[in-house]
């Protein structure tokens, strides 16, 4: 049986040719999986000549059969794929758009872009930090699953405990290393499963997997190169901040190869630094109670404006009526008052501050621009509503639903989630890193903590149209709601 993974490697043989690349996937009626829930290791069914016999071999029966699909009028169709773009900002508070009611920060750009989508008001990440909430907007996996439930690999013993160091130790590397290998390598994600179709996939922004081609990429900015400052996304942090000219020629070449593109929008914005342009910080310094307030605000601005940028460049050098667009925040932000930091319950918590999020989906002629302000959704949800879109059946093993199918939206009856450490606790131990469990049914959020890890926590239950940031504890007063919503996240992990 193949694996994602190998697929690529004979895939490299037909040189990404698309007929050969759909018989490869189909080869022997059974489908790719990485069977990554189970993390068993993963062998090949055969060796690496029997793989370039067979690419060659499937691209040779391609050539062959394309003028008789073609004379029968069936077109291959993979240039009439829809290009998939996926725009996620960087530590943004889920009200801090003008279309979601800020009073002051201006977000014209978004603005136009939810009203000409399906927006959900109440989107959500499943944890709050940024690298396991990225691996699930990839991958459509909670981050139990994939595994990714930190941002930093645990410190071998021998290495230094400075973070700057700890990445320049070859001990530590060797740490980071074999984290990659025991989780993004064995992960499929969304370029995974769009490369067999013929897609051509591009990384810009955050990325904390290794060199991006490790989640399915064909080509990206960060190097991931740990002896070159590789962590987070290095060279692909430009984007944005200093412009959109490596989107720019990806976009351009897709359109001239005829091929479709899936593009990876993650621009370090409006994460700190906290640097934006002086003409959109002097406009804020007169609105904001302070200069860091005011500098996150900017942001937020000009974040806002290279999401402008983004959509003048699918306008002006691919199809923008064949492009779909999901917008979606990595995780929440509270600015400090007198300091460019996050507050408490934002970034890094359990509340409404941390993991809530717009998410909207866009696809003009084809998805009805609407507002949802009932519904929880999540970003587990993204990837297979994608697959839906460009017609491909739904994976069992995926924990979301289709956010187009109106139906399957109002039938959820709960949403959970998951808060982990920062620093990762074990190489492939999910439960050694969390600190609490939440869920939502309905108007109500309830958190769990995890006792061995915060002893001191205790639950709470809150009524979130009515107290949507989360200031009464309601947990002592319905406590036949709390223990039956306990069961429920019980139920769900671990």
């Amino acid at each position: 049986m193949l694996t994602t993974k190998d697929f690529h490697r004979a895939r490299a043989q037909t040189n990404g040719d698309s007929q050969a690349c759909v018989a490869l996937q189909n080869c022997g009626g059974r489908k790719l999986r990485h069977s990554r829930l189970n993390r068993r290791p993963f062998q090949l069914s055969c060796k690496r000549l029997a793989f370039e016999r067979l690419a060659r071999l499937m691209l040779w029966m391609a050539v062959a059969m394309t003028p008789a699909l073609q004379a029968a009028g069936q077109q291959p169709g993979a240039d009439k794929r829809p290009n998939v773009v996926f725009i996620i900002s960087d530590d943004q508070a889920w009200n801090d758009y003008s279309f979601m009611g800020h009073a002051h920060i201006e977000t014209p750009k978004l603005d136009q872009l939810a009203a000409e989508s399906l927006v959900f008001t109440r989107g959500y990440v499943p944890d709050s930090l940024c690298r396991p909430s990225l691996a699930t907007i990839i991958s459509g996996l909670y981050p139990h699953q994939h595994g990714i439930v930190g941002n930093d690999p645990p410190p071998n013993q021998a290495a230094s405990t400075a973070r700057g160091r700890l990445y320049r130790n070859p001990e530590y590397q060797a740490v980071v290393e074999e984290y990659l290998r025991l989780h993004i390598d064995r992960l499929e994600t969304l370029p995974d499963r769009l490369a067999p179709l013929g897609y051509r996939s591009f990384q810009t922004g955050k990325w904390w997997e290794g060199s991006p081609s490790r989640g399915g990429f064909d080509d990206g900015m960060t190097h991931g190169d740990v002896n070159r400052g590789g962590r987070h996304g290095d060279l692909g942090l430009k984007i944005g901040r200093e412009g959109m000219q490596p989107i720019t020629r990806f976009v351009r070449e897709c359109a001239q190869d005829q091929v479709p593109y899936f593009l990876w929008y993650a621009p370090f914005m409006p994460h700190t630094p906290h640097t934006p342009p002086a003409r959109l910080l002097d406009k804020y310094r007169e609105l904001a109670p302070t200069v860091p307030i005011a500098k996150y605000w900017a942001m937020c601005e000009w974040f806002d404006e290279t999401v402008g940028e983004l959509r003048q460049v699918i306008a002006t050098e691919s199809d923008p009526n064949n492009t779909i667009i999901v917008y979606v925040c990595d995780n929440g932000w509270i600015n400090q008052r007198e300091a460019s930091r996050y507050a408490p319950r934002s970034k890094r918590t359990q509340y409404e501050g941390g993991i809530r999020t717009p998410i909207m989906v866009h696809w003009p002629g084809r998805i009805a621009p609407r507002q949802d302000d009932q519904h929880a959704v999540c970003s587990i949800d993204i990837v297979p509503t994608m697959l839906q879109l460009i017609g491909q059946p739904q994976d069992p093993e995926l924990p979301g639903i289709d956010l187009t199918n109106t139906a399957k939206v109002a039938a959820r009856q709960v949403l959970f989630g998951e808060i982990f450490e920062h620093d990762i606790q074990s190489m492939d131990d999910p439960r050694t890193s969390l600190l609490y469990r939440w869920a939502i049914e309905g108007n109500m959020k309830l958190i769990v903590p995890n006792s061995e890890r915060v002893p001191q926590a205790a639950v709470e239950l809150f009524d979130l149209q009515n107290d949507p940031w989360e200031e009464h504890d309601l947990a002592a007063s319905q406590p036949e709601l709390v223990n039956r919503l306990t069961e429920a996240i019980n139920a769900w992990w671990p």
